[in-house]
């Protein structure tokens, strides 16, 4: 197979601020500023996050979100909304063996915080 996959793109109304935002998350910086378009180096282990700012509002439920893996999915959580996210729902004890957190970014785009136990 000649795929990979190289970057996520996240479309939004505020490019540097929703990339200020998941560079906090990730621990990453901003790797290039095009105005409408903010690319974020990729986190350890993976994949570059890009920003790109369009005219519609976001409506309804994201169709993709990404998962984000932890050992400390209370820790985490608490540091994610500290950044500007919120806590949408809690699923533990629903699926055996992992437990998960379900955010939105400060855009209202959904994303959880998991742990594996």
């Amino acid at each position: 197979m000649s795929l990979a996959m190289g970057m996520v793109t996240v479309d939004c109304a505020d490019p540097r601020q929703l990339a200020a935002f998941w560079c906090g998350v990730l621990g990453t910086e901003v790797a290039a500023d095009y105005g409408g378009f903010v690319m974020v180096g990729p986190p350890a282990g993976g994949v570059r996050m890009g920003f790109q700012q369009v005219p519609e509002e976001r409506a309804g439920k994201n169709r993709v979100h990404l998962d984000l893996n932890t050992d400390d999915r209370v820790g985490e959580t608490t540091r994610v909304v500290e950044l500007g996210a919120r806590v949408l729902e809690e699923h533990v004890g629903e699926v055996p063996g992992l437990d998960w957190t379900t955010l939105a970014d400060p855009e209202g785009n959904v994303f959880c915080v998991g742990e594996g136990h």
